[in-house]
């Protein structure tokens, strides 16, 4: 065998699959989860005991706390992304990564560079306003670079492929990256201040202001969560649920549906996070419009993955990685009819500004997103190192109870805290005065906080029992007491 071959494996055809740069992702994945992980609960006990935040500027929850949402959004959610992009498109392509391993490997370590930059920058309190950014905006021209690379990367392959069909899944994927370029763009759009009389090259104003600046933010925002964290994941859903299955995707003409409906309705919901502010009117109701319009497409998708379970529902209780899999996808659906509720004006009065809204987020971010994940890398992990088998299916589903009594935990408390401040804060006295002052709104909070803050520990004790699961799947190691209990379906 040369070396080249080595670096490659092959299943089903001749065809080389450049393998070597998906585990390097698939390693990242879970390192930068737990990174993310710790962070996010340690800021949620920063928020229930602010002693936490150490009189330090470094540790601060203002520097923390985009240190936790870049780390699980970009930088686990991204390196799940591209690294099961890069599987599932060699495989549905049956064509080797365009580029082959050295693109591939450029795009992994330029792509991991700017995640440490970027987590620097916010500890050190360099992260850019809008009014007037700092330098690190070229980060932005960094990270365009990067996603144009992956954008090539993995449309050279489509376009090379041996397939005459292009899989659904790589639908949704490509959707992600080409939505996620122009959100980039268009909302980092910036002039240096030099054309302003300015002597620095490294600053620069933002092309936006005032209720423009907001609208475009938002535009930004939701579709970051439209296309990152819902149609990329998706493509995750629509590969990996029918191959741990062993079943047919249940319906392919629902899942064209799905795709296009999603793409349509999703780009014009942002404005659903501005009600009762200075945009128009008119504006607000398009973006609540377009909002519950997008609860049919989105339980479409719900539908067609568990549905694509018909026949093979008893995997549920013998495959906790199946069990991953198919709860993020009920969590999806929670989380897809939640939300466009919550666009609605009338509960929007209520919600916004809220803890409803955070535990709205992070039911969608920790049910639907992680867990279709980790489901991703479950079953990566004994493909790519040629194992069986994980190391233990036992340990799996402790990190599946563990994890969702943690969610659980999490969303609950948010909900009911966020109701309680909705409430308090629209309550008014006799006189009409206000109720409460906003401390007593803050002190209510407390027992609630120490909940989400419990809640977020259990995710982070999942995250290390994968953790510990994965490096002993590489390593070869097999589990005793699991040796010869291990179902013939998914031994095979």
């Amino acid at each position: 065998m040369t070396a080249a071959s080595a670096a490659v494996g092959t299943q089903g055809d001749t065809s080389p699959y450049y393998d070597d740069v998906v585990k390097k992702f698939v390693l990242a994945s879970v390192f930068w989860g737990i990174v993310g992980f710790l962070a996010g609960d340690f800021i949620a006990w920063q928020l229930a005991f602010p002693a936490l935040n150490l009189d330090l500027e470094w540790t601060t929850f203002g520097r923390l706390r985009p240190v936790h949402t870049s780390a699980v959004i970009f930088a686990f959610g991204g390196n799940v992304l591209i690294g099961t992009s890069f599987y599932v498109v060699q495989r549905t392509s049956r064509a080797a990564l365009f580029g082959g391993a050295g693109f591939g490997n450029f795009i992994f370590w330029t792509f991991q560079s700017l995640i440490v930059m970027a987590a620097a920058s916010y500890v050190l309190g360099g992260s850019q306003g809008r009014e007037y950014a700092e330098p690190e905006w070229w980060l932005d021209l960094y990270l365009t670079v990067i996603w144009v690379c992956y954008l090539v990367a993995f449309a050279g392959t489509i376009m090379k492929r041996k397939e005459p069909h292009i899989y659904v899944a790589n639908w949704f994927y490509m959707a992600f990256i080409l939505t996620i370029a122009m959100l980039h763009l268009g909302n980092n759009l910036a002039l240096p201040v030099v054309l302003f009389g300015g002597e620095s090259w490294w600053k620069s104003y933002s092309l936006y202001a005032g209720v423009q600046d907001a609208m475009t933010q938002w535009w930004y925002g939701h579709n970051a969560v439209g296309f990152f964290l819902t149609a990329g994941f998706l493509g995750i859903m629509y590969y990996f649920v029918p191959k741990r299955a062993e079943r047919p995707v249940y319906s392919y003409r629902l899942s064209i549906v799905h795709f296009w409906a999603l793409i349509f309705l999703y780009i014009w919901a942002g404005p659903h996070h501005l009600h009762y502010t200075a945009l128009p009117d008119w504006a607000q109701t398009l973006g609540m419009t377009f909002s519950v319009m997008l609860w049919m497409p989105s339980w479409g998708g719900m539908i067609n993955g568990l549905m694509t379970l018909s026949g093979a529902w008893d995997k549920l209780r013998t495959d906790p990685v199946m069990r991953f899999l198919v709860s993020s996808v009920a969590f999806y659906g929670m989380s897809t009819f939640e939300g466009p509720m919550m666009s609605v004006k009338a509960v929007n009065s209520l919600s916004h500004y809220t803890d409803w809204t955070i535990g709205h987020v992070h039911s969608g971010a920790l049910g639907w997103v992680a867990f279709v994940s980790f489901g991703a890398l479950y079953y990566l992990v004994p493909k790519l190192w040629g194992r069986k088998e994980v190391y233990s299916l036992k340990l799996v589903g402790v990190h599946f109870w563990v994890a969702t009594i943690g969610i659980v935990l999490y969303i609950t408390a948010m909900w009911i805290s966020g109701i309680m401040q909705g409430l308090m804060w629209r309550a008014y006295d006799n006189l009409g005065f206000l109720q409460y002052s906003f401390i007593e709104t803050v002190e209510a909070m407390h027992p609630y906080y120490v909940i989400r803050a419990i809640g977020g520990a259990l995710f982070v004790v999942g995250g290390l029992v994968m953790a510990y699961n994965m490096i002993r799947t590489i390593r070869g190691d097999v589990c005793a007491d699991e040796a010869r209990a291990v179902p013939a379906a998914v031994r095979g």
